[in-house]
């Protein structure tokens, strides 16, 4: 059976919980089309995260892997096509650490490109009313680290990108008073819009199995 690789991260900031984190629960163990869904929390960070990557990359050898993180402020669910080889930030992450201008990989390339079917699901959010768009990059802080991390060592054969969500309706009615509204998407929404994109890359991986076992001619 084809496995699939979701990932979350735990909360971070001033953020008091991060929607890809909730999402883990919903899909845990869950079959769709063929594939078993695995998860795996993320911790936010960029000292000791790499390694828990690269641990359960190689334990559970995914045969497709979405990454997901919170992006807030944002409106919208945003597929990344791009990771770069950069870490900079100056919000701390949850250990303290901030970082300028720091390569991820040294000597390793400039960017990775995703290598999710970002129109498929993108076209399949369209058609089931999800709303979502297609993001040039992946930021400097840890979505970045994780995605180019995890293009970098699965190699272009596995199917590996990363889906950035809005706050869901706990964080917006956790905005302190004094700052501006944030807007949110409902978390059953966010699970939707992870459930269609898995069932986009179950199928991907069916098809493509499919094809390898049928006989020639």
């Amino acid at each position: 059976m084809n496995r699939i690789l979701l990932t979350g991260f735990e909360a971070f900031g001033d953020h008091p919980s991060n929607p890809t984190l909730t999402a883990l629960s919903a899909f845990e163990g869950q079959r769709i089309a063929g594939a078993q869904v695995l998860t795996q929390a993320l911790p936010v960070d960029a000292a000791r995260m790499p390694g828990v990557l690269e641990e359960v990359l190689r334990r559970l050898q995914p045969q497709a892997v979405l990454l997901s993180g919170l992006a807030a402020g944002r409106v919208q669910l945003s597929l990344e096509r791009a990771a770069l080889n950069v870490l900079d930030f100056r919000i701390p992450d949850n250990a303290g650490a901030s970082f300028q201008d720091a390569e991820l990989c040294p000597g390793g390339p400039d960017a990775y490109l995703s290598t999710l079917p970002l129109r498929a699901i993108l076209g399949t959010w369209q058609a089931a009313g999800v709303p979502g768009y297609v993001s040039d990059t992946a930021g400097l802080y840890l979505c970045n680290q994780a995605m180019y991390l995890a293009r970098h060592q699965l190699g272009p054969s596995v199917p590996c990108g990363f889906l950035h969500v809005p706050a869901d309706e706990s964080l917006a009615l956790a905005q302190p008073p004094g700052k501006p509204p944030l807007p949110y998407l409902p978390q059953q929404e966010i699970n939707r819009g992870i459930g269609l994109a898995l069932d986009v890359l179950a199928g991907q991986l069916e098809s493509a199995q499919g094809e390898k076992q049928a006989p020639g001619v």
